[in-house]
């Protein structure tokens, strides 16, 4: 075992010592040591309560023959820090709870993991920094909330609370709704209730193999979650004890090239967040694989889009995936168009991905839908591509509540706050783009999501007539023809950063090209003069994240060479 590093012969005298004074018996040496990484923090919905799950699952290794040892990551509620500069530490928490993971498990050489995240940064992070440790790992998070309801039994989610705003703005609802809509919004623990980053991640975890079923789509806080975790707690169990189960279930044994092409098939089969594709990127660059930007396009061909979740024009939410069929039932029925449309793979359970989905049917085809009748031909997200967008741009096509085809008058901003004021005075018109630059992962720094100013623009009743693009990010809960992750970014010299107000913008989400209408002489009149904007920073930690990071196309990774 790994840990016998730190526990056996009497060299590690003293290690034993110190291991004897948190409460270790002569027995436990001869086990094997499980982390268990929890992201338990009060401020977020999704994580106050981890601290019980984190009770359970060690009971449960503690009855099954291991020693668990808790450890904690750092959190950032991506709603509580939307729409202020909170919202540049957001990405960046990804980072160092990957490096925390790293610290952990390898100072102390444990042998397996078992991870508990929920949300936005949360998750990718502890991929991230598991995928370094290698050794056995389940992720079980704490699960999705309920939807909530209005006084008048329509459905609402977070997402229904940020358009209110615009909605409130704008006059077509009372401070009397407003207030309806916030009490009711999020009414239990969990990740925020729609196909949003959390829940999107979540579910990609399945479609990975490194968390078992159910861990997108059963409720928190529910007895039926209280199983999934103790169900996961065996199974690490099980795998740390024997030596050829640790080798054979090694993490990048089962997060390789197949499992994250599957991951960006079920993410296009269920319309998930844009966000994805930025995490997705870094995890393929923990895991050693080859998966580039472009090769997204070539697998949305080949998926259909067959579940429309909130906050895509829908009041479906997880828990009724999970009602359904859940995500293996979503995977099931995907199969049902080809043969390369999901590629078979080792899961952390045991068994191969398709013996894992075998046996799943879909239980309410107005839930999920069938490959024959799908929303869209095509999967859920597209990259873009064009001179406004020369290392692409990510669209969450799921969502868009206009034409796919879109060609209108730039409006500038740069920054978020400014695209927001902008907006709010009227300055925004049916048949703009709204370019909202200097937000990406340097130019931020740290890609601010942009659910303030797109919801904003539904609320205010302009959502299917004005495209928004930008380098900074959108929230899961964005819907409407939002573009984000325009890379070059403004911040290292992108096209983006030379565009004026007027200059006319052509987005094809069918032809994947996002473009503007300039001749090559006066971008390069353009590019001659241009000097990008850096902004002020106080921070230590956002300076140097600043100089670090890579853009959107690399999946805002930090460089690592001396």
């Amino acid at each position: 075992m790994r840990s016998d590093e730190v526990k056996r012969g009497y060299q590690r005298t003293p290690h034993r010592a110190l291991l004897r004074a948190t409460g270790l018996k002569d027995a436990d040496f001869d086990k094997p040591f499980i982390g268990v990484a929890n992201s338990f923090i009060e401020i977020i919905p999704g994580h106050f309560f981890l601290n019980k799950v984190s009770e359970i699952i060690k009971e449960e290794i503690r009855a099954n023959g291991c020693v668990p040892f808790e450890f904690n990551t750092i959190g950032i509620d991506d709603g509580i820090a939307m729409g202020h500069d909170g919202m540049l530490y957001s990405l960046p928490s990804r980072e160092l709870i990957a490096n925390s993971i790293e610290s952990v498990m390898n100072a102390h050489k444990l042998d397996a993991m078992i991870a508990i995240p929920n949300c936005d940064k949360i998750v990718p992070g502890m991929i991230m920094g598991a995928l370094r440790v290698d050794v056995p790992t389940i992720f079980v998070s704490g699960g999705p909330m309920a939807k909530g309801y209005k006084k008048d039994g329509s459905p609402i989610d977070l997402a229904t609370a940020f358009e209110a705003v615009g909605r409130h703005e704008a006059g077509t609802i009372s401070a009397e709704e407003l207030k309806d809509i916030e009490c009711n919004a999020c009414p239990s623990g969990g990740s925020c209730s729609g196909m949003f980053t959390a829940n999107s991640m979540n579910t990609l975890m399945e479609a990975m193999g490194i968390a078992l079923p159910g861990n997108g789509t059963i409720l928190a806080q529910t007895k039926e979650r209280e199983e999934l975790y103790r169900q996961a707690a065996r199974r690490i169990c099980t795998i740390a004890k024997e030596d050829a189960l640790r080798g054979k279930f090694k993490l990048k044994n089962i997060l390789n090239l197949n499992a994250v092409k599957n991951a960006f098939a079920v993410d296009m089969a269920m319309g998930g967040s844009t966000n994805t594709v930025l995490h997705m990127l870094a995890i393929a660059n923990e895991a050693g694989v080859d998966f580039q930007l472009k090769d997204i396009n070539v697998i949305s061909q080949r998926v259909s889009h067959i579940a429309k979740i909130s906050p895509s024009l829908s009041t479906i939410h997880m828990e009724d995936i999970n009602r359904a069929g859940g995500v293996n039932a979503v995977m099931k029925e995907m199969t049902k168009r080809g043969d390369d449309v999901l590629l078979d793979n080792l899961t952390i359970g045991g068994e191969t991905l398709f013996e894992k989905i075998a046996d799943a049917e879909i239980k309410d085809t107005n839930v999920i839908r069938r490959i024959n009748n799908p929303y869209s031909q095509v999967g859920g997200l597209a990259i873009l591509y064009g001179n406004l967008a020369e290392q692409g741009a990510v669209i969450k096509s799921a969502g868009l509540t206009g034409s796919r085809v879109f060609t209108g008058k730039a409006v500038c901003y740069d920054g978020q706050a400014e695209a927001v004021a902008g907006t709010l005075a009227g300055e925004v018109k049916a048949g703009d783009v709204v370019v909202i630059r200097y937000e990406g992962p340097k130019g931020g720094p740290g890609m601010q999501e942009m659910l303030s100013p797109t919801s904003l623009l539904m609320g205010m009743g302009l959502g299917a007539s004005v495209a928004l693009i930008t380098d900074g990010r959108f929230s899961g809960a964005t819907r409407g023809a939002s573009i984000g992750h325009v890379s070059p970014e403004a911040a290292e010299g992108g096209m983006i950063g030379l565009l004026k107000n007027g200059d006319e913008i052509h987005i094809d989400v069918d032809q994947y090209i996002l473009s503007v209408n300039l001749s090559d002489e006066e971008i390069a009149e353009r590019r001659a003069a241009f000097v990008p904007i850096k902004k002020p920073l106080t921070s230590r930690w956002l300076n140097q994240y600043r100089a670090l990071v890579t853009n959107a196309s690399n999946g805002a990774v930090l460089k690592t060479d001396w």
